[in-house]
């Protein structure tokens, strides 16, 4: 039994849980309240993609009026029964050893999906046999869910459920129609699950987090059942969704599902529900960015005079509970860095609450969750993960950041090293300068696997315009650093931004092609700009020349009826470019620029409409990575060694009568090994300097003091030929 029941509704990942309920979870257990968390999309998706669910699924009888691939699934039924539970074990990691069979043909049947396969040999090489397999199970997966759609569930999706009932809902009305309707296959599965549970938990409150709009309608027919079946049972609706969509709701009929809708940071609202539910321990009820029902209105109440808990107050998130082992790791396409965001069970965690930049005109700045910025210390923060990694057995970390602060990501960086903890991470950033080469090789070094970041529009003027704070040249050195230094880069891009023209569109595809082509990205996707109602082109339209309007209604007028949703908005472009028309082509390209093909193809190729001649030149990458020389040295940047330190052999070198002695410095990597020679006195400095900088960082101008203590001229010492071996190699700036 628990006080409190927290859920994610179908559905979010396969590969690993959805963060919210470990964090409030975490929070809770500061305060000693008991609560029990459950991942409900993984449930229902395991007893769907079973040998039970796929035996009670199958329609009877023929199925003529679908499609040839459904026909053909249909017809291979029973093949897909006697495979899904080996297929759902391997893709567990229960059962490595299927991938010989998966990987040797004849095992999985195979449907359309399968038409579109990949050169198994360049994604994956003769030995790289799970991968692959995973690779092939995805797609019998995804025939799998072809055929859900088409012939049981139009509204099945393995990481979304009905999300088209969640997308600008600016009336309830449609949901609320569907919510009067027969319950689905999927909602029976789901009901079913969350019946035992309620039983088993007793829970007097049930938090449901809701954080896209395709959980949305789950959430509901969950409120819905548990407001039929257990009425004294109170039932409250957090995250994602409503802290953006919600914001002004006013259709009553919400709250015959939820009693409560509460926005932002969710530890005090919940602790405050939780008093609440629990009268005795309060007078006069208090609530925290709380929406309910009184009087029969629908009413915001924010009446505490407490304070939001600080970042490094609220606790370590807890995943307990959850059933960390089903969870399924899938490769939709062969791309190592892409393929991190569905395979692997991560361990999530925060570096900073919100933004630390705080300015793109398109992201939602206006909300407390990014306007809000608190970073957390680096040692509470790897005190977390080790905590994570006790509690989960798990090394991995995805820092689910808006944008992690470098000064942050470099302190969490040594004191990694310093712990010697053997951890992968990755985390989103801004391609920002402060990313410099050494930077880059440190985060390596504490194990940064991979960064995501907002390159936007590859255009300089739009850049500017959307106060990104970078230019395209900076993201090609910084990207570049980050690959040079072995982690991967995923790029988020944009087309479509107010004001952008036809030819800075194809500009854009021309930049995105040479940083694909030179290597300095691996992975991107293409998105379409949305205006939503809480972004400075949002809140000041006519500063961006876009006119909001929807379904032909001045959006000022139609804003004074919107009862439920309110966050993305039609508009009017005044420039009158259909931008629609690029997305099949833009995202085929980068398609195959992520499979490292098609570089030499012109770009008027993807598209079947005439477009510009690009005016990038076509060595504008490359000439951006050769303008990248630096001999400046700042007093206040820190130097740190994080190599071993050298084997030092002594000999006498003469010429013309003169001796002195040399020192030859052995230096052993893990995959290198560097030799260096320098006169015996300048080596005994180094080598005191290498034991004092050892994973510890000193300031430059201290180390700079010393050396000219006892020699002359730092500069010429520091970018000597020896020197830049080492530099290349470990010692860093930062």
């Amino acid at each position: 039994m628990s006080d409190i029941l927290l859920i994610t509704p179908p559905f979010t990942q396969l590969n690993t849980p959805y963060p919210a309920t470990a964090y409030i979870k975490g929070f809770l257990n500061t305060k000693s309240i008991s609560a029990f968390q459950m991942d409900l999309g993984i449930e229902v998706i395991l007893e769907l993609f079973s040998k039970n669910g796929l035996s009670s699924l199958i329609p009877k009888g023929e199925i003529v009026q679908f499609s040839e691939n459904s026909q053909r699934i249909h017809t291979l039924w029973d093949d897909y029964v006697t495979t899904i539970d080996a297929v759902i074990a391997f893709l567990q990691g229960k059962n490595p050893t299927l991938a010989r069979q998966i990987c040797s043909g004849n095992f999985l049947p195979e449907a359309s999906r399968f038409n579109q396969l990949d050169d198994m040999e360049w994604a994956f090489g003769s030995m790289g046999m799970q991968d692959k397999a995973k690779h092939l199970a995805t797609l019998y997966l995804e025939d799998i869910s072809d055929f859900i759609v088409e012939c049981i569930d139009e509204n099945f999706g393995f990481s979304r459920y009905a999300e088209r009932l969640g997308r600008s809902a600016n009336s309830f009305e449609e949901l609320y129609d569907e919510l009067q309707k027969e319950t689905t296959h999927i909602d029976k599965i789901t009901l079913q699950i969350l019946e035992e549970r309620i039983k088993e938990v007793q829970p007097k409150l049930v938090l449901i987090s809701v954080p896209f709009p395709g959980n949305l309608y789950s959430a509901f027919r969950c409120a819905q059942y548990i407001k039929v079946h257990y009425p004294s049972i109170k039932i409250a609706m957090g995250g994602g969704f409503p802290n953006t969509e919600l914001r002004s709701i006013k259709d009553k009929r919400v709250f015959e599902f939820f009693d409560f809708i509460t926005l932002d940071d969710g530890e005090l609202p919940v602790e405050l529900l939780y008093n609440y539910c629990h009268s005795e321990l309060v007078s006069e009820p208090e609530f925290k960015r709380t929406f309910l029902l009184e009087n029969n209105e629908v009413v915001y109440k924010n009446n505490t005079t407490k304070s939001d808990y600080k970042h490094a107050d609220v606790g370590t998130p807890d995943y307990s509970d959850l059933h960390l082992d089903s969870y399924i790791s899938v490769i939709e396409i062969a791309n190592p860095m892409h393929s991190l965001w569905s395979d692997g069970r991560w361990n999530k965690l925060t570096m900073a609450h919100g933004c630390y930049w705080g300015k793109c005109t398109f992201c939602d700045v206006s909300l407390d969750y990014i306007k809000i910025y608190e970073p957390i210390a680096a040692k509470i923060l790897v005190d977390r993960m080790e905590e994570l990694i006790l509690q989960t057995g798990e090394t991995g970390f995805h820092f689910v950041d808006e944008a992690a602060p470098p000064a942050l990501m470099r302190e969490v960086a040594l004191e990694i090293l310093k712990r010697k903890l053997v951890v992968s991470w990755w985390t989103n950033i801004r391609f920002e300068k402060s990313f410099t080469k050494d930077l880059c090789v440190l985060l390596k070094a504490s194990g940064c696997i991979a960064v995501s970041g907002g390159l936007e529009v590859a255009s300089d003027r739009l850049l500017e315009l959307i106060k990104k704070g970078v230019t395209v040249e900076q993201v090609a050195k910084v990207t570049n650093y980050f690959t040079e230094a072995g982690i991967m880069v995923h790029a988020y891009l944009m087309y479509g931004y107010p004001t952008q023209t036809i030819q800075e569109t194809v500009d854009s595809l021309e930049m995105v092609r040479q940083l694909f082509q030179i290597g300095s990205i691996q992975s991107g996707f293409w998105h379409q700009f949305a205006m939503t109602a809480h972004s400075p082109v949002g809140l000041h339209p006519e500063e961006f020349g876009v006119i909001p309007q929807q379904n032909g209604t001045n959006f000022s007028e139609l804003a004074k009826q919107i009862t439920f949703a309110n966050n993305d908005i039609q508009f009017i472009d005044k420039t009158g470019i259909n931008h629609d028309k690029f997305s099949f082509g833009l995202k085929k390209s980068l398609f195959n620029y992520m499979h490292g093909i098609c570089f030499e193809y012109d770009l008027q190729d993807w598209f079947e409409f005439k477009i510009p001649k690009t005016k990038i030149a076509p060595d504008f990458i490359e000439n951006a990575l050769n303008n990248d020389v630096d001999f400046s040295l700042k007093p206040t940047t820190k130097i740190i060694w994080i190599g071993n330190l050298p084997i030092v052999d002594y000999f006498t070198k003469s010429k013309k009568g003169a001796t002195w002695e040399i020192a030859k410095m052995t230096f052993y990597f893990k995959t290198d090994t560097i030799e260096i020679s320098i006169e015996k006195d300048q080596a005994n400095w180094l080598l005191k300097t290498l034991q004092s900088v050892s994973n510890q960082p000193v300031l430059l101008k201290d180390i700079k003091m010393d050396f000219e203590s006892q020699f002359e001229d730092f500069e010429l010492f520091w970018f000597s030929k020896p020197m830049n071996s080492l530099r290349n190699s470990g010692l860093l700036l930062i």
